[in-house]
């Protein structure tokens, strides 16, 4: 068996850029949308799936109709939940705190956050239900969660990726009777 592409792509540039957006919904800017297009135009997918929030919401549809494909929104391909920290620029945050965040994202999640292994579990999940060629639009968090669920990464190792906005990251799996067996096939900018 061959197996089957996934392409998980970032998100277009949002109004702030940088920030600690999380799950707070805020549409692309216009050029994010169209970079997120063109992005597209070079892969192969038969189905777009994307995260509930705007600013992966809006391109996934663009590219949705421009291809003639179907679409699906879920929920699990969301942001992880910053919390108290949605919204902030980096800076903002107790420089202690925020360390203590990406040294051990699990038992330092942000106030009111959510935990690393809540995304990768609920990401992870999204995951089991790929069953055919594929875009998912969706958030660096959620991609780097992707990568730890397919591949047993640490947070350090996937949070190491380069993931600028409208980047894609391809991937080839086969199925399995759990988390399919995958491949990194390419990571563009």
């Amino acid at each position: 068996m061959n197996g089957f592409l996934v392409h998980l792509m970032r998100h277009g540039i949002p109004a702030r850029p940088g920030r600690l957006l999380g799950q707070l919904d805020e549409a692309p800017l216009p050029i994010g949308v169209t970079r997120c297009v063109a992005a597209a135009d070079r892969l192969d997918f038969n189905h777009v799936i994307s995260s509930d929030l705007a600013r992966a919401l809006v391109p996934a549809r663009r590219i949705a109709s421009a291809r003639g494909a179907s679409d699906t929104v879920d929920a699990r391909w969301r942001e992880l939940d910053f919390g108290a920290w949605t919204g902030l620029d980096p800076a903002e945050v107790e420089p202690g705190a925020y360390g203590r965040f990406w040294d051990d994202p699990d038992a330092c999640a942000p106030p009111e956050g959510e935990r690393w292994s809540h995304l990768c579990a609920r990401v992870g999940e999204a995951v089991l239900h790929l069953h055919q060629p594929s875009l998912v639009v969706t958030h660096g968090g959620a991609m780097r969660a992707a990568l730890a669920a397919l591949f047993h990464m640490e947070h350090r190792q996937v949070w190491a990726f380069d993931l600028p906005y409208s980047c894609v990251l391809s991937l080839r799996l086969w199925p399995d009777d759990g988390m399919p067996a995958a491949q990194i096939v390419a990571l563009s900018a």
